[in-house]
């Protein structure tokens, strides 16, 4: 007997489908960056390999930032998704604007790895709109989910707690983007910290939630 709880077997297969169709696209993004990586490798102006590599150091750490980026997002979109068990005609649009951010980051990184030396400022500006961008459509995808409920019962309030990180990423990552313009350093070190909290999306969202069940009992709501 199939479990009440659960949703039909053709929405689940709905649901992994564009969970699977958005994995591919995560592939693409990183592999866009791999190539884009390739054509610096070269050793330019007649240098030897290692002093190329050792003159000409900002690719690679362009890539890894890159990398990490999609990365930290692919773990979220796929956390997001074991808590989402239904679709509506809405959805696929909603999701697709974070598809659209995660390949368009090739572009940033690009930039980044181009520009990082001589025009830092406007290269990690580039780079920190983009994923302001992808935090608001983290976002989006979340809230939307949860305002339709496409959430099981019993874990919208988990699940709201997780809307809520990607709702403090956005001032986040807006904060960095404007810090880049005062201390490149400093707002490399802020994203790094970004990729830190968000690695563990499900611990970041328990923790929340932790601290909020921890203010309640220690602030309980009085009734009038």
């Amino acid at each position: 007997m199939r479990n009440e709880r659960q949703p039909p077997e053709g929405v689940q297969r709905e649901t992994t489908r564009m969970e699977i169709f958005s994995d591919g696209v995560f592939a693409i993004a990183i592999t866009l960056l791999v190539l884009e990586l390739i054509q610096f490798l070269h050793p330019r102006n007649g240098e030897g390999l290692i002093d190329s590599y050792l003159h000409h150091w900002e690719p690679f750490l362009a890539f890894l930032i890159g990398f990490l980026t999609i990365l930290v997002c692919w773990i979220n979109h796929h956390h997001v998704f074991t808590y989402i068990n239904r679709i509506d005609s809405r959805l696929p649009w909603v999701n697709g604007f974070v598809l659209l951010m995660i390949t368009f980051t090739p572009l940033p990184t690009a930039i980044l790895a181009e520009f990082l030396k001589t025009e830092g400022k406007y290269a990690v500006a580039i780079y920190g709109m983009n994923y302001f961008l992808i935090s608001v459509a983290s976002y989006w995808l979340c809230a939307y989910s949860y305002r339709k409920f496409l959430i099981d019962e019993d874990k919208r309030e988990i699940f709201r707690y997780i809307k809520r990180t990607y709702g403090y990423s956005i001032f986040y990552t807006f904060l960095a983007f404007l810090i880049c313009f005062v201390s490149i350093p400093a707002a490399i070190l802020l994203y790094l910290l970004l990729f830190y909290a968000f690695a563990f999306p499900k611990e970041f969202a328990g923790l929340l939630l932790k601290l909020e069940t921890k203010r309640r009992k220690r602030y309980p709501i009085r009734k009038s």
